[in-house]
């Protein structure tokens, strides 16, 4: 037949060694630009928030833009790639992502970079929704474990680079060179993704655009309520949000083509409680970089250059324990170690909630480098559990499933951030006269934190044995 023809030339041609190559090349060099310039970023607040005089609320606001964008849209992406071609949608993905950096770098207002950090959250999910499924579809299966682990160590050295170059960057040439840097790796990637094939069998399903609506406002509104409260319409925006998201997950269960599948969640515990374990994980670790990086040049008065030193403790240690962490989660039961992990972040955690002024920096990077090796034990065994729950059939729904869970995560991390800076320190500029009370909104952040990842010990360890 016609269909089974083109598909089987579509499928001969995607896996020719040089199309492999191709992927691989675009897989990797995202991999790095995306964690690079989110943790760099963190770094650059202080210098950005003296150039346009922004109070703390403000800065916590350029960060989370991207993180709220990205987990917005991971899931639509994802799914009109798999409608529309994965190749033409990474392409579009990169392209936002190389013009939204270019916008950064020219802003001229704190309005002008939210947004187009905001366009960069865009691109980035284009390109999570695309690049991994792109590589796994081109590679068989006895190569998909050992190109993956490449785009892992890309991830984890863009995360490494990120607070070191992004430092460096900063204190020598100003915040805007962490973007005009990120443009020429937007450019290579988008020069080797245009020779993907990018011939494409459509899919006919209907896209689940009321849904899609209803997941977007619903993150917005609970985002944007965090940062408007203690105030009667920050509760109201709250609320709203977490009733719109209850709703979403009663849409999805009654729509034949959802854009999550829900049913997974119920039916499988031990999907369900990984998927909630790495929620509750990002939600508790992720605002650490962002909370430590003004503390150390705010408070500890360090240079950008001398802050990204510090910080890269744990990025450093979770790129050298991940792999080992995977290849033990093949041996013990992975919730056995994600848990420990998870514990050891609870403790790291913990510990950050009693810093003061006089704390010193060789206790920040011994526990940074804890929170690493927690982190490490936690997450490739935890995504080992995501992945060995589900059927082959559902490989692309759980991996789109744990991406969304980890953006959420990392958004609500923000979020807490944002809501306990606002109560505690109000939308002032971080000067020294108000360095107390940034300091107790710090140590009130990781309390919270280090409750949330108590709790995820349990959640981690009553999701049973994988069959």
């Amino acid at each position: 037949m016609p269909g089974h023809r083109s598909s089987a030339i579509l499928f001969s041609m995607e896996n020719k060694p040089p199309q492999r190559n191709i992927a691989l090349t675009v897989s990797v060099l995202s991999a790095f630009v995306v964690p690079f310039m989110g943790s760099s970023v963190n770094i650059a607040l202080p210098s950005i928030g003296r150039e346009f005089s922004l109070d703390a609320v403000m800065l916590n606001w350029i960060a989370t833009a991207y993180i709220l964008s990205a987990a917005m849209l991971l899931l639509p992406f994802g799914k009109v790639a798999d409608m529309r071609g994965r190749a033409r949608m990474l392409i579009s993905g990169i392209t936002v992502m190389m013009l939204a950096s270019l916008g950064c770098a020219l802003a001229g207002s704190e309005t002008v970079l939210i947004a187009c950090r905001f366009a960069q959250g865009m691109g980035g999910a284009i390109i999570f929704g695309t690049s991994t499924a792109i590589l796994t579809s081109v590679f068989p299966a006895n190569e998909r474990g050992k190109v993956l682990g490449y785009t892992v160590a890309s991830t984890y050295f863009g995360l490494s680079c990120g607070p070191v170059l992004g430092g460096f960057l900063v204190h020598n040439l100003g915040w805007r060179s962490i973007f005009w840097v990120t443009v020429p790796l937007c450019a290579a990637a988008f020069i080797a993704a245009l020779r993907l094939d990018r011939r494409h069998e459509p899919d006919l399903k209907k896209f689940d655009f009321a849904g899609s609506l209803l997941y977007g406002i619903s993150l917005v509104s609970l985002v944007y309520g965090f940062s408007l409260l203690p105030r009667v319409s920050g509760a109201v925006s709250v609320i709203l949000g977490m009733a719109g998201i209850a709703g979403f997950i009663v849409l999805e269960n009654t729509i034949p083509n959802p854009l999550l599948n829900i049913s997974l969640f119920v039916k499988n515990r031990v999907f369900a409680f990984s998927n909630l374990s790495a929620l509750i994980n990002y939600s508790a670790t992720f605002a650490t970089g962002f909370l430590l990086s003004l503390y150390l040049q705010y408070v500890k008065g360090l240079s950008p250059q001398h802050a990204g030193m510090v910080l890269i403790f744990q990025p450093v240690v979770m790129a050298l324990f991940s792999p080992f962490a995977g290849r033990l989660s093949d041996r013990i039961e992975p919730r056995i170690v994600s848990s420990a992990g998870m514990a050891l972040c609870c403790t790291g955690i913990f510990l950050l909630s009693r810093i003061q002024n006089n704390t010193g920096m060789t206790f920040i990077m011994a526990d940074l480098a804890v929170l690493g090796l927690g982190f490490a034990l936690f997450s490739s065994p935890n995504t080992n559990a995501v992945m060995s729950s589900v059927e082959r059939k559902d490989y692309g729904v759980a991996s789109a499933t744990l991406g969304t869970m980890r953006m959420v995560g990392q958004m609500l991390s923000m979020g807490v951030a944002m809501l306990v800076i606002a109560l505690f320190v109000g939308k002032v500029k971080i000067t020294p006269e108000y360095f107390p009370q940034f300091l107790r909104s710090v140590q009130v952040c990781f309390a919270i934190f280090a409750v949330l990842c108590f709790a995820g010990i349990f959640s981690s360890l009553v999701r049973g044995k994988l069959r």
